[in-house]
């Protein structure tokens, strides 16, 4: 047997890797060249990386993109909403979420691809000031939300426009230019801004018009705001101020009266500070002044009719016609002498008539009078109020000196202070009157001149002191009642309401001490003036004879032979004082008899 058919046989090693698969047998050159072929048209990614893929297919949930990877990835087609022109083959941007899922799909995210470029973009146009566009999707508290590259912007309702914007919802549904103004990264919030925009169209605007303005030149604006103080006008760029003095030479209480918001309206400049960023404008220039139109045959001595449209203290405006006023003073409002304030006469929106007291047309002042309008009641005075004549007044007001009386609307006099009573000694007009209440008086005096009264109330009655100095003799007693008391010494009052003074001296009683308030004693007159009005009295010197009565008393019971001659001196010194006082009263009789009977008549003639 050939030694060949004894040599084991040798097969070729066995590979596993192509057990269930189509056979095909390339060579080691083929299989590297296929390789290279094959790893050429594959990308190598990363997970969470930004990459570009083009739209394979589309159907009602699902768009297939293409990356370049080993397979496809499928993003749901609501991430698209935003743009529904979307086409097979449109190339689109993906976030790759995972390379391989449990089930070995690749993972991507239109959304978020695109939120990652926005906050590029949007950072970007803050750095490079660049002008991005928007869609308005709703209004929110305080301005709009709007969509800028996928991501929702706040846009603040200050920053919309120039102008204040009052309905927010015009804008609401359209695509806008902004500017990006703040990003705050950490919470993810954009502001944006159209007004920015506006603002640079109106910077060129406004250099060329501030760079043409004049005193004294039209111009054409818009009304942009009403405030209580004036109007601010859009002249196209540059704002004025119409201050409410401005707007109408007659009085308003409020611009509304005048203009209103978004009207259009021709104004004068007035004045520019030097950089013309103030700018003053006028709206009554641009017509004549109402003097102008002022009757010619007005004159002083003229009667005219107004109305009542400022009230001060001092006086009233009254509006004769549109934007001409004339000054009522309070004290062409009444003959009156008194103090007083023009309310007490008028109030705003009264019709009034009046005199035309003085004209100035070239300074435009006009002062007008109501009073003219009656009688003067001094042009008769003499006639009306003669000297001694006898009337009724009103107390309107007190001063240390008098009290200041109303005879009639336009006539006042003045009662002095010591006119008021003959008996009394009074400090103040308020000891003796109440504001308000009338009191009689008497004409004492008539200064036609100054218009002037002089009156008086105690003359009314006859001079009681003519009999007081018959009745209240020197070394005369009397009782009386001390009212007051001082350091000095105290008021006393005698009879017939006759007031005196006891110096503190001649207060001492007999069993010691000095007199008090409200004590009824006897009095002896040491001093009587009439001119002054003036009694001086004392309590001691009554004592003194009472004390030496009964010291004459005692001395004879206890010593019936005491000292002759000492007895007769005492017996004398009280006969002395007795005789005294009984002359004095003696004497008093008759005109205290005069002077009852004079009151007496008197009362009966006022009941």
């Amino acid at each position: 047997m050939s030694e060949n058919l004894t040599a084991p046989l040798v097969q070729p090693e066995f590979d596993w890797d192509t057990v269930g698969k189509k056979q095909d047998f390339y060579s080691k050159e083929e299989i590297e060249r296929l390789e290279v072929l094959y790893g050429g048209t594959l990308k190598s990614i990363v997970d969470h990386e930004l990459v570009e893929g083009a739209v394979v297919s589309k159907n009602n949930k699902e768009v297939v993109v293409n990356i370049g990877y080993k397979s496809d990835g499928v993003v749901p087609l609501s991430e698209f909403r935003y743009n529904p022109d979307l086409k097979i083959g449109d190339k689109v941007e993906v976030y790759v979420e995972s390379q391989e899922d449990k089930s070995g799909q690749l993972v991507l995210s239109h959304k978020k691809a695109r939120a990652m470029k926005s906050w590029e973009r949007i950072n970007n146009a803050l750095n490079g000031d660049e002008i991005i566009k928007g869609f308005v999707k709703c209004r929110t508290k305080g301005g709009l939300i709007v969509d800028v590259f996928g991501i929702e912007a706040f846009l603040p309702g200050s920053q919309i426009d120039v102008k204040p914007i009052r309905d927010y919802d015009i804008y609401v549904g359209k695509t806008m230019e902004f500017k990006v103004v703040k990003i705050n990264n950490e919470f993810k919030n954009v502001v944006v801004s159209h007004k920015a925009l506006i603002e640079e169209e109106l910077e060129a605007q406004k250099k060329e018009i501030i760079g043409k303005l004049e005193k004294g030149q039209v111009l054409e604006g818009t009304v942009k705001n009403i405030t209580s103080y004036g109007v601010f006008v859009d002249l196209g760029g540059v704002d004025g101020l119409i201050h409410i003095t401005d707007l109408s030479w007659g009085r308003i209480s409020h611009p509304e009266e005048i203009v209103k918001l978004d009207q259009k309206i021709n104004v004068v400049i007035l004045d520019f500070d030097d950089q013309k960023k103030r700018i003053a404008l006028g709206l009554k220039q641009l017509s004549s002044h109402p003097w102008e139109g002022l009757s010619a045959d007005l004159k002083v001595g003229d009667k005219v009719k107004g109305r009542v449209v400022v009230i001060a203290d001092y006086g009233a405006f009254v509006e004769v016609q549109a934007g001409v006023e004339g000054l009522i003073h309070v004290s062409e409002m009444s003959w009156s002498q008194h103090l007083r304030s023009a309310q007490d006469f008028l109030k705003v929106s009264d019709e009034v008539e009046a005199v035309v007291l003085t004209l100035d047309r070239d300074e435009r002042k006009m002062s007008l009078g109501i009073k003219q309008l009656s009688p003067d009641p001094w042009k008769d005075i003499l006639d009306k109020y003669p000297k001694n004549s006898r009337h009724t007044a009103k107390v309107r007001n007190f001063t240390n000196f008098g009290i200041f009386v109303e005879l009639e609307e336009g006539i006042d006099g003045l009662i002095h202070i010591s006119d008021l009573s003959w008996s009394k000694k009074i400090k103040h007009p308020s000891e003796f009157t109440k504001i308000g209440e009338t009191i009689d008086v008497i004409v004492l005096d008539v200064d036609v001149e100054n218009r002037r009264l002089s009156l008086g109330h105690k003359q009314l009655e006859e001079n009681p002191w003519d009999v007081f100095e018959t009745v209240f003799t020197v070394g005369s007693d009397h009782k009386g009642t001390i009212i007051s008391a001082n350091d000095k010494g105290a008021v006393v009052q005698l009879p017939y309401g006759v007031e005196a003074f006891c110096p503190n001296k001649h207060l001492m009683k007999v069993e010691g001490g000095n007199a008090k308030v409200e004590e009824i004693l006897d009095f002896k007159v040491l001093e009587f003036n009439k001119d002054s009005k003036k009694i001086i009295v004392s309590h001691r010197n009554t004592n003194e004879a009472i004390a030496i009565e009964e010291k004459e008393s005692r001395g004879g019971a206890k010593k019936e032979g005491g000292s002759k001659g000492a007895g007769e001196e005492t017996k004398k010194a009280v006969k002395k004082v007795k005789d005294n006082q009984e002359k004095t009263t003696f004497g008093d009789v008759a005109g205290l008899a005069d002077l009852k009977s004079a009151l007496e008549d008197k009362e009966q003639g006022k009941e």
